[in-house]
């Protein structure tokens, strides 16, 4: 498996706060890969990073093959490339559900309308929205609002997806709405990095826990580490 996303000695500081002290990891095609760890941990911080919301100030970091660590990076390629969707929808409240998917295919991928429609009108459908194309978001509910930034994300056809604290804001319905999507995504082969607090998740899709803790990674392995940690620490936010 090739590596989609390669980290090493990965630091980042804002102003005197070392928000990552060293983070190394890797994560491969395919693979589901969920942070953990308390806030201000850095968990937030490395994906903000991976989608170069963030500049790092040392290490390196490739995502996708676009060296983010280089003087210069290319930020509509590396856009068309990694999806990202937040705790906060981040829809245009003027805009129909349809134009919020369609938007960025045409103006980055600088598709015709009817191309994008179609697109817009499969991704909808994939998560179960396929009958709200006209709705406005102060139509839909938390949940659906999601479901919308994600298939705003698939429809541009990313390598990658980062999804940070998607369902935080959610009740337990709405989240379970959402992770039934995720877990589509997982199950599809989708390279997929995830913030979450969602543990029972993590165990059931994650192929790669990894735990953070003070700006690095504290302790990594497949989801099973979450039922038997081999440090003190993981115990204990497990637990917690």
């Amino acid at each position: 498996m090739s590596a989609v996303v390669k980290m090493q000695g990965v630091r980042k500081a804002f102003g005197t706060n070392q928000v990552l002290a060293g983070v190394d990891m890797q994560i491969h095609r395919g693979e589901v890969v969920a942070i953990i760890g308390q806030s201000g941990s850095g968990k937030s911080t490395t994906l903000r990073c991976m989608g170069w919301l963030e500049s790092i100030d040392a290490g390196q970091l490739s995502v996708c093959d676009h060296a983010l660590h280089a003087p210069h990076v290319d930020r509509k390629a590396l856009r068309r490339d990694v999806g990202i969707v937040f705790q906060s929808y981040n829809l245009f409240p003027h805009l129909t559900v349809q134009q919020n998917v369609t938007l960025a295919l045409k103006s980055v991928k600088r598709m015709k309308a009817t191309q994008a429609n179609e697109i817009a009108q499969g991704v909808l459908a994939k998560v179960g929205l396929g009958a709200k194309l006209d709705a406005y978001p102060q139509q839909l509910s938390g949940g659906q609002q999601q479901r919308v930034a994600i298939a705003r994300s698939l429809a541009m056809e990313p390598k990658l997806m980062l999804f940070d604290e998607v369902t935080s804001a959610l009740d337990p319905q709405l989240t379970g709405e959402v992770l039934r999507v995720m877990e589509e995504l997982a199950a599809e082969g989708m390279t997929m990095v995830l913030v979450t607090h969602e543990m029972a998740f993590a165990r059931k899709v994650a192929s790669q826990v990894i735990y953070m803790r003070n700006g690095m990674v504290h302790e990594s392995g497949p989801a099973a580490i979450l039922d038997a940690p081999a440090t003190p620490e993981l115990r204990d936010f497990v637990l917690a």
